[in-house]
């Protein structure tokens, strides 16, 4: 794991994991963030990659709409192909390199 100059208490990781979670329950149909945008809001900008982590590993997580959650380029999860599909079925469009069109669908709210 990567050592983050900026290290987490016990206590800080738990309030982590819960602010990304509900950061992610408020991403609108059709619309996208980023792991990067979300660590941001949670206040550990430097933290995306464990915003994804926990997003795959906390119980109950998939009944949220984490597959509104894609890279800062648009790129989906790999391993996870039905992302674009259930990304799609709300309207997000792609771009023909295969990433999401970031212009049209990105939601970023205030930090």
């Amino acid at each position: 794991m990567k050592d983050y100059p900026d290290k987490m208490t016990a206590e800080q990781a738990r309030a982590f994991g819960a602010d990304v979670l509900n950061i992610v329950s408020q991403i609108p149909c059709g619309k996208v963030t980023t792991y990067g945008h979300i660590a941001l809001l949670a206040g550990w900008p430097s933290h995306s990659r464990m915003v994804g982590r926990t997003l795959r590993y906390t119980p109950g997580a998939e009944k949220l709409p984490c597959h509104r959650v894609v890279n800062k380029e648009g790129r989906t999860a790999p391993g996870w192909s039905r992302q674009r599909t259930l990304l799609e079925e709300e309207g997000v469009t792609f771009k023909t390199n295969g990433h999401v069109d970031m212009e049209r669908h990105l939601w970023e709210p205030e930090v």
